[in-house]
């Protein structure tokens, strides 16, 4: 949004940062606002069964969620198994969720303290990007899951090291496809605005292709909503996941996306493509 490729599609929008997966989809319901990025199966939490919402388009491939653990636990990498015994850091509830049913398809006993998930210690910034760093810092805990700029800081100071990238295939069979980011919008503003949702997939399209073609391009726009050593980091995490910012949504990912919400009972039925993506606009372009 920020790039100005909304902007150049006929869309005047405004980014409100405080309006993220912890309350984004509630506020989209209560029309605060109009549209939400965040993961693909958040919407459930305030339009069941994507009853009144739809994916426009997907912001990115996969899931994005990695863990990061301690850097003198000396277990190999991927190794889930190996994570028995351990505490893990996790925010917020959509995250867990995910983090307790890897672990569950890995076939370790939550329930009876194979592996502790623990709740991140209260955070410092609206953006949680330290809550990793801390969780290692203050023994809180010896491993955490979050997202790559929150794995990024950690390593940058030195105290944790990659062990799980759900994206590139670590994790249980299927695990990249618990989840994926998303834009997500209203069937009403669908219905009033068909013109406007068009637009915002192909300005998204826009986006995609610019950061992929320069990376660099995020420095502006991360200087304006993270701090220093945070900002920094942005273009480098742009350029590791650009191969994967793909607006079209498969087949292969809303399957992924039942599984995942079927299972962790966001959905009582397997859902069609139709009944989740806003398909009608999947063949816009930038050209």
């Amino acid at each position: 949004m920020k790039l100005g490729f909304f902007k150049e599609q006929g869309v005047d929008v405004e980014f409100i940062s405080e309006y993220g997966a912890k309350n984004g989809p509630e506020r989209l319901r209560d029309g605060t606002i109009d549209f939400f990025g965040g993961p693909a199966f958040a919407a459930t939490r305030a339009f069941p069964g994507w009853k009144g919402a739809k994916l426009l388009c997907a912001l990115a491939q996969y899931s994005y969620w990695f863990m990061g653990i301690r850097k003198d636990i000396e277990i190999p990498r991927g190794d889930i198994g190996a994570l028995k015994g351990l505490r893990i850091s996790s925010s917020f509830k959509f995250p867990r969720t995910a983090l307790q049913h890897m672990l569950k398809e890995a076939g370790l006993d939550i329930a009876n303290n194979a592996v502790r998930i623990v709740e991140s210690l209260p955070s410092q910034s609206e953006w949680h990007s330290l809550d990793g760093v801390r969780a290692i810092q203050e023994n809180h805990a010896d491993a955490f899951w979050g997202n790559g700029m929150r794995l990024a800081l950690a390593e940058q100071a030195g105290v944790a090291k990659l062990h799980l990238d759900l994206r590139r295939g670590d994790g249980p069979s299927g695990a990249r496809l618990y989840n994926f980011a998303a834009l997500t919008t209203t069937d009403a503003l669908i219905k009033e605005k068909p013109e406007v949702a068009a637009a915002a997939v192909r300005a998204i399209r826009a986006t995609q292709a610019a950061l992929k073609a320069d990376p660099s391009l995020a420095a502006r726009v991360g200087c304006e909503l993270f701090p220093g050593a945070q900002a920094e980091l942005i273009s480098s995490l742009i350029a590791r996941d650009s191969p994967f910012y793909e607006a079209t949504i498969g087949q292969d990912a809303i399957d992924g996306l039942n599984r995942f919400a079927m299972a962790n009972g966001l959905t009582d039925r397997p859902l069609s493509l139709d009944e989740i993506v806003a398909s009608q606009f999947s063949g816009f372009r930038t050209d």
